[in-house]
């Protein structure tokens, strides 16, 4: 029997329930924290740091109009930062632009879905054969293409650095040495525990920000030739703060990372590719 049909229900209340029922089941899951710390302090730290690196969707201008067929290919990553060659291929990337064409509502053709003609075309196009190259653009699903697009990363490095400390034991000592120079045994007794106190007491902030820099480039599919390029950078800062007195201690770190810094660069690129060539 369903709710509609029980006897003596009022249909507010069926209306009500029926509509709760709809919104439990278009509900995104959620997920709850199995960290033994969850709810504390240190931990609402972090989470308030780490929300301000979760993934943003971007309000693209033209998102409303479809976007021509396009295909991207690996770029170039010309830092020389070992971090950043470990940690990235061109590969990744193109993943992240495809996901944001897809979400600037442009028609974007998966790499994995075009087999080996992508690594030919890739192939020709970076070796300065652009007749080779149109050959490939003529085959199967890439006939339509209209853009080839790709990003490369152009610069990764440290510019800033800035550190401050504080360290209580030296004034500590000279609170202890007045007070057993005071002349009297309680100026010296204060004195010692005022200096322990003060000796315990120790702080310390260091801060880096790293400039890292993306250039996209659009590609006449049917041509070969280069139609647009664009540049933008981005600052990513990390930071680390500490301190303690009397036994207690504690300390701080985050920013954004790598990942995160990627991403907002190709999301700038694709707002622009967006605006300017749809």
């Amino acid at each position: 029997m369903s709710v509609a049909t029980i006897p003596g229900t009022p249909r507010l209340v069926v209306a009500a329930m029926l509509v709760a029922c709809a919104s439990l089941a278009v509900a995104q899951p959620k997920f709850e924290s199995a960290a033994p710390t969850a709810g504390g302090k240190t931990s609402q730290q972090a989470n308030q740091t780490a929300d301000k690196t979760l993934y943003q969707s971007v309000d693209y201008a033209n998102k409303n109009k479809p976007g021509p067929q396009v295909i991207v290919i690996p770029g170039e990553i010309k830092s020389s930062n070992a971090t950043f060659l470990q940690k990235f291929t061109a590969n990744n990337i193109a993943d992240y632009g495809e996901l944001e064409l897809s979400n600037a509502n442009f028609k974007v053709l998966e790499r994995s879905n075009l087999g080996p003609v992508l690594r030919e075309f890739e192939l020709a196009y970076n070796l300065g054969d652009p007749q080779a190259a149109r050959k490939y653009l003529g085959m199967g699903k890439v006939k339509t293409t209209k853009y080839v697009v790709k990003f490369d990363i152009l610069k990764t490095e440290q510019v800033a650095a800035a550190q401050q400390n504080f360290d209580g034991r030296t004034l500590g000592a000279m609170a202890a040495l007045a007070g057993a120079f005071s002349g009297s045994r309680g100026g010296a007794q204060a004195g010692a525990v005022g200096g322990t106190a003060l000796g315990s007491v120790h702080s310390g902030e260091s801060t880096s920000v790293w400039v890292i820099g993306m250039r996209y480039k659009i590609i006449n599919a049917e041509t070969t030739e280069q139609l647009a390029q664009g540049y933008t950078e981005e600052k990513m800062e990390v930071g680390a703060t500490s301190g303690g007195a009397l036994g207690i201690n504690s300390s701080q770190q985050g920013g954004a990372g790598l990942d995160t810094m990627v991403q907002r660069l190709v999301q700038k690129s694709v707002w622009e590719i967006d605006s300017k060539y749809k």
